[in-house]
C-alpha cells in the first residue's frame, strides 16, 4: 500500500465511522420510542408480558425490566412481614472489601450527559419511594453481573498501611489568599426575544437575525465598538432555537454552541482562566469565543445561573440587580468583583477571607486524592425524596410547603480543618459515651451499620446507596439493616432523635479538628443577603425593589454554588476541531458530534490539582442541612421544627431544603437563615403525587394559592 491508497483508505474509514455514529443515534431513538410504547401498554389493566414481548422483539425478562407491573405474580416480592434481623455472616450490602475499596473519583463516564453540579447547588432529581420490599437478596457468584436495581457499593478505607497513606495532604497544594486584584469585565444584558440590549446606562434594540451565536456577537459588537467581555441572556434561550430537531435538549445546545461563527473561534483560555472552551448544559450553557485577530474575548451566559427572571423583568432590571449586588459585596470586600457565575464569585470571595496571619495564613492544604475520592463517592448533597402510597394516603387532605430560608448559610459556622484522624470501629467502641458524643458533635464522616427500630413508623434518617450514579435513598422499614457513610450531624440525629434511637455501629471514620474556614465568608454573605432583603421589602420604587430581591437571590446563589464548588466534581468541557485537523482532537476526548466542517468533542476537566478542592467542607454542610430537615432547635422560642416533629404519615416529600406536609405547622419564622418559611398551601382532597412532575405541579399551585407574605422577598 502506498501513501495515496493509505490516505484514501483513511477517508473511507472516516465515512464508515460517521455512518456508524448516525446509525447508533437513530437506533437509540427507536429504542427509546419502543420502551415508551411498552410502558404505555403496561398501563392497560389486562396487559400481559407474554403478548408484549414478541411484539417488541424483547424477552419476557426485558419487558418486565421496563415495566415491573407486568411481572408474574409468582415472581413478585413477598409481602410477609420483615424477618427479624440476624447477625451478618459476611460483608453487608454496600460495604466494600479492602481489596476493592479504593475509590475511583476521576474516571469519566462520557457516554452519559453530565448531571447538574450539586456541587453547584442544583437540586438533584426527586426519587419516588413506595413501601420498601423486605426480602433479602440471595447470594450470587462474584462473576455474575450486578443488577441495575441493586444498590451500588460504597468504598471503604483499606486496612493497615494501605489505608494509613490516605491520611495526608496533597503536596504543594493549598488554598491561599490571592496576591492579585480581580479584574471586572465589561458586561451587557440582552433579551433575545425583543432584541433589547442594556449596557451601563445605554439601551439599544438589535436585529439578532436567526439568533445564532454569530448573529448575537455581530449585533452586539456592531453597536458597541469597544465590545463586551460578557453577554448575559436575560430571555429567549437562543441555544434552544432548534430543540425540535434534536432528540435531547443538550444536543440542541451543543449544536448551537458549535455552529460556525465566521470571524470568531472557540476561546481555548488564557492566563488564569481555566474554564476554557464551551460548557454544554441543557439550561445554562456557557459559550466562549475569541475573535480571529485575538482582539476580543467574550462569554455568552444565561442569567438563570444567578436568579430566575419573570416575564416582566427586562434587561435593565437585571443590570440594576447586578449593580446592587456589587454594592452589597463591596461593603464587605474592598476588591469584590462579580464574576461570570455564582460559583466563581463565591470561591473568589472566599479566598479573600483566608487569614493573613495565624495558623492557616499559609493556606488550607488540600486532602489526598484518595480521601477526596472517598468523600466524592460517599457524601451526598441535598435530600430529595418523594414518599408515595402506600407510605402516605392516596388522597391528601392538603399540601403545605415549608422551605428553609437561605438554608446552607446556617451551617457555615464550623467546618473540618487539618488532616483527619482515622477512627476505627474498635477504637470508637472503646471510647466512653462522653468521648463518642464529642466525636459525633465534631467534624466527622462515619462508615456505619444502621438498624431501623422495630417500632419505627416515620421517615428514614440516614442516606443509603441506591441504584444509579450517586443516587441515595432513606431506609425506613422497621428492622432494616444497612451499611452506609454519613456525617456526624446525621449520625447524632439517628441516635438522639425524639421518637426512638436507632442502633448505630461505627465501622470506621474520619475525624477532623473543628475550625472556621468558612465562618467569615458566610457571615459577610448573610449580612449582604439581609441588607438586600430589607431593601426589597422597604423600597418604594417597584423596579428597584424587584432588583434588590433579585440581588438577594444572587447572594444566595453565591453561597450555595460556592459551597458546591468546594466539592470540585469533574466537569465536561466541549470544544471543536476542524475536520482537516482531526489529529488535534484531544486523546482523552469523546467525539459527540460532527458535520462537514467541524468535529465536536467533550472531555473531563481534572480537579486533582485544584487548590480550592475541599469536599470535606461541602460534605459537612450538606450533612448538617439534611439533619436540620429532620429536627432543628429554635433556642429563642424553646421549640423544635423539622420532619420528625410532624405526625407520622404527614411527610410527603423532601426537596433539598424544603418539606412538603399534609398538615400546617406552628413553626417559628423570624426571617433568619435556616428558619422554615411557609411558601405554599393547597387545600384538598388531592391525589398524592407519585412523580417529580406531579409534585412540582402541586407545589406551583400551592404557591399561587398562598398570598405572598412580606417576608418572602429575601427567602
Amino acid at each position: 500500500m502506498d501513501a495515496q491508497s493509505y490516505n484514501a483508505a483513511l477517508a473511507d474509514l472516516r465515512t464508515v465511522r460517521d455512518d456508524i455514529k448516525k446509525t447508533q443515534a437513530a437506533l437509540a431513538k427507536l429504542e427509546a420510542a419502543r420502551d415508551k410504547q411498552v410502558a404505555r401498554l403496561a398501563a392497560y389493566d389486562k396487559a400481559k408480558a407474554e403478548r408484549i414481548a414478541p411484539a417488541a422483539g424483547l424477552s419476557l425478562a426485558e419487558v418486565v425490566d421496563r415495566a415491573p407491573a407486568l411481572a408474574p405474580q409468582s415472581l413478585a416480592a413477598p409481602t410477609a412481614p420483615a424477618p427479624e434481623p440476624t447477625a451478618p455472616t459476611g460483608p453487608e450490602p454496600g460495604t466494600a472489601t479492602a481489596a476493592d475499596a479504593a475509590p475511583q473519583p476521576h474516571v469519566p463516564q462520557p457516554a452519559a450527559p453530565p448531571a447538574p453540579d450539586p456541587a453547584d447547588g442544583v437540586p438533584q432529581p426527586v426519587t419516588s419511594t413506595a413501601a420498601p420490599a423486605t426480602s433479602a437478596a440471595p447470594n450470587r457468584p462474584e462473576a455474575e453481573s450486578v443488577r441495575e436495581d441493586e444498590p451500588r457499593t460504597l468504598p471503604s478505607i483499606p486496612d493497615g498501611e494501605a489505608g494509613d497513606v490516605w491520611f495526608t495532604h496533597t503536596k504543594n497544594l493549598a488554598s491561599t489568599r490571592p496576591n492579585f486584584t480581580q479584574q471586572a469585565r465589561s458586561t451587557v444584558f440582552l433579551d433575545t426575544i425583543t432584541g433589547v440590549l442594556v449596557h451601563r446606562n445605554q439601551t439599544h434594540r438589535l436585529d439578532l437575525g436567526t439568533r445564532s451565536a454569530a448573529d448575537l456577537l455581530n449585533a452586539v459588537f456592531g453597536v458597541l465598538p469597544e465590545g463586551a467581555e460578557r453577554i448575559y441572556i436575560t430571555a429567549g434561550a437562543p441555544w434552544h432555537r432548534d430543540a425540535d430537531r434534536h432528540p435531547y435538549l443538550r444536543d440542541a445546545v451543543a449544536a448551537w454552541l458549535n455552529a460556525p461563527t465566521p470571524g470568531w473561534r472557540t476561546d481555548t483560555g488564557r492566563g488564569r482562566d481555566r474554564m476554557a472552551g464551551h460548557f454544554v448544559h441543557a439550561r445554562h450553557p456557557v459559550a466562549r469565543y475569541l475573535r480571529d485577530d485575538e482582539s476580543a474575548h467574550v462569554e455568552i451566559r444565561s442569567m438563570g445561573e444567578w436568579f430566575a427572571l419573570e416575564p416582566g423583568d427586562d434587561p435593565a432590571t437585571a443590570r440594576d440587580a447586578f449593580v446592587l449586588l456589587w454594592q452589597a459585596l463591596r461593603r464587605h470586600w474592598d476588591d469584590a468583583v462579580v464574576m461570570g457565575s455564582p460559583s466563581q464569585t463565591g470561591r473568589d470571595l472566599w479566598t479573600r477571607t483566608i487569614p493573613a496571619r495565624g495558623q492557616y495564613s499559609d493556606g488550607y492544604p488540600v486532602l489526598s486524592e484518595d480521601l477526596r475520592g472517598l468523600l466524592h463517592a460517599t457524601a451526598g448533597q441535598g435530600r430529595n425524596e418523594l414518599l408515595a402510597p402506600p407510605r402516605v394516603p392516596e388522597m391528601l387532605p392538603q399540601l403545605v410547603e415549608y422551605d428553609r430560608t437561605f438554608a446552607y448559610a446556617k451551617h457555615t459556622w464550623k467546618s473540618p480543618v487539618g488532616t483527619p484522624r482515622r477512627i476505627t470501629g474498635r477504637q470508637f467502641a472503646a471510647w466512653s459515651e462522653k468521648e463518642q458524643t464529642r466525636a459525633l458533635y465534631g467534624c466527622g464522616h462515619w462508615h456505619i451499620r444502621a438498624t431501623v427500630p422495630d417500632t419505627w413508623d416515620h421517615v428514614g434518617l440516614l442516606p443509603a446507596p441506591a441504584p444509579g450514579d450517586r443516587a441515595w435513598h432513606y431506609p425506613a422499614a422497621p428492622g432494616t439493616i444497612f451499611t452506609t457513610w454519613a456525617g456526624g450531624p446525621e449520625v447524632h440525629t439517628a441516635l438522639t432523635n425524639p421518637l426512638a434511637p436507632w442502633k448505630i455501629e461505627v465501622l470506621d471514620g474520619l475525624l477532623w479538628e473543628d475550625g472556621k474556614p468558612l465562618d467569615d465568608w458566610g457571615k459577610k454573605l448573610k449580612e449582604a443577603w439581609s441588607n438586600l432583603s430589607a431593601q426589597a421589602h422597604f423600597q418604594q420604587d417597584v423596579q428597584q425593589a424587584r432588583a434588590a430581591h433579585l440581588a438577594s437571590r444572587a447572594v444566595r446563589a453565591i453561597l450555595l454554588y460556592g459551597i458546591g464548588s468546594f466539592a470540585q466534581r469533574p466537569r465536561m468541557v466541549t470544544g471543536t476541531t476542524p475536520r482537516t485537523q482531526e489529529r488535534d482532537v484531544p486523546a482523552d476526548a469523546e467525539i459527540i458530534g460532527f458535520d462537514d466542517e467541524l468535529i465536536t468533542w467533550q472531555k473531563p476537566t481534572g480537579f486533582s490539582r485544584d487548590p480550592n478542592a475541599h469536599p470535606e467542607w461541602a460534605a459537612a454542610i450538606w450533612s448538617g442541612a439534611r439533619a436540620a430537615l429532620l429536627t432543628q432547635r429554635h433556642r429563642a422560642d424553646d421549640t423544635y421544627a423539622g420532619a420528625l416533629h410532624a405526625a407520622p404519615g404527614t411527610v410527603i416529600a423532601f426537596r433539598t431544603d424544603a418539606l412538603y406536609l399534609t398538615q400546617p405547622q406552628a413553626w417559628p419564622y423570624h426571617q433568619q437563615p435556616g428558619d422554615y418559611l411557609k411558601k405554599g398551601h393547597l387545600t384538598g382532597p388531592l391525589t398524592a403525587p407519585t412523580t417529580e412532575e406531579q409534585l412540582l405541579a402541586l407545589r406551583d399551585a400551592g404557591r399561587a394559592a398562598l398570598t405572598p407574605a412580606p417576608t418572602t422577598a429575601g427567602a
